[in-house]
């Protein structure tokens, strides 16, 4: 570009007005090329020259970098820029020509925390320093990336310690419950006057043993990988199965049961031994939250793009706390749960790329919604009427 215009400039005597006219028109059009470019990227570039006087920039400099209104147009640019901590690295960069020219900065504004990557670059025209070139990345969801990543590896590491600590718990467990069955065993054959009362001593050894080892049971299945293993399935007829299934529960609890099943649900990918887990799961928390009583209503709902699952029940209710950590491995509200049911709900549901949420009211009810991806070419043949031509 700087050839062209000194070429253009040489002959500028010898063009008429004409050939003048095209050549600034070809040296505005590049300009706002050249502005479009960099008001296209996502990044941040600033250019100052040798004093440090802000030249230009893009719109995303602009996003990213806040500037306060210049005093003067010769002002330098680290005393327009509103982060004073990413101002004084600026310019003791560019006066001192410091060796670190690349830097994070961890910026809290609003309740929002961003980090932004700051490169200070030399601009170097025709083998000479001409300025300064400033880029501004935002890193933030880079860096929140592999924050997860890193948690995610210790969590691993964490996991495979924790199932072989269950593991070896188990064991002993097993051997406890045996040995309960030999002692009982002797003491049917024992006419001792205490054998009653020992009888009763090893009942409820025996109903701890038991609570124990279905707590390593569960946490052993919370934590080991899934074996997902999709097939087509009918959501609605393992719906059916699961509430036969608990049915004496339910009329034993009072519980009133509603089903509305949308018929026009299509087959899903599930995994049909871990998604009736999910149900059980989602039935038996709506019967604990009804200790009066009440009624459960399960629904289904087809979006097209995805299907809906609703299990709502009139019971206690939740405070917003709860909601909160509902989800939680080991968080229970009752004296006699686990806090591993609904660990486990959520992890099955994210392994079939769905998601679940729960709104609740005190004293009026909870709804849990579990949302589920309909396979791509069943989305295809929703309101398909059979016509080919």
């Amino acid at each position: 570009m700087r050839k062209f215009v000194e070429r253009a400039l040489h002959k500028l005597s010898k063009l008429d007005l004409d050939q003048i006219r095209s050549i600034l028109g070809d040296l505005a059009r590049e300009n706002e090329r050249l502005e479009v470019v960099l008001d296209s990227m996502n990044d941040g570039v600033f250019v100052v020259d040798t004093d440090g006087v802000l030249i230009m920039n893009n719109k995303a400099g602009e996003r990213l970098l806040p500037l306060k209104p210049a005093e003067t147009d010769s002002s330098r640019i680290w005393n327009v820029i509103r982060d004073d901590q990413i101002a004084a690295f600026i310019e003791k960069t560019v006066q001192d020509q410091d060796s670190l020219r690349d830097r994070e900065f961890t910026l809290d504004s609003s309740g929002s925390v961003r980090v932004l990557s700051v490169s200070v670059l030399p601009l170097v025209q025709n083998g000479k320093i001409e300025g300064t070139l400033l880029h501004v990345e935002d890193v933030s969801e880079k860096r929140a990336r592999e924050a997860r990543l890193r948690r995610a590896e210790s969590l691993a590491s964490l996991t495979t310690l924790a199932a072989g600590v269950a593991h070896e718990i188990k064991n002993p467990l097993g051997s406890i419950g045996i040995h309960l069955q030999l002692v009982n065993k002797v003491l049917d054959a024992s006419e001792s006057s205490e054998a009653e009362t020992l009888r009763e001593y090893l009942e409820v050894i025996a109903e701890e043993v038991d609570r124990l080892n279905s707590i390593v049971v569960d946490f052993l299945f919370a934590v080991r990988p899934m074996d997902i293993q999709l097939q087509d399935s009918d959501l609605n007829e393992l719906i059916q199965e699961m509430v036969d299934f608990v049915g004496y529960e339910l009329n034993a609890a009072d519980i009133e049961l509603a089903l509305d099943l949308d018929d026009t649900v299509p087959s899903m990918c599930l995994d049909e031994k871990y998604f009736k887990q999910v149900l059980i799961n989602l039935i038996k928390n709506a019967i604990h939250a009804m200790p009066d009583g009440g009624e459960l209503r399960i629904s289904t709902e087809n979006r097209g793009d995805e299907v809906l699952l609703r299990v709502r029940d009139t019971g206690i209710g939740m405070s917003s706390d709860v909601i909160h950590k509902i989800f939680e491995p080991y968080y229970t509200t009752r004296d006699d749960g686990s806090g591993i049911g609904l660990t486990l709900v959520y992890k099955i549901i994210r392994e079939h790329m769905g998601d679940i949420a729960v709104a609740s009211e005190e004293g009026k009810g909870s709804t849990f919604t579990v949302s589920l991806p309909v396979p791509q070419r069943e989305q295809h043949l929703i309101g398909w009427n059979g016509d080919t031509t």
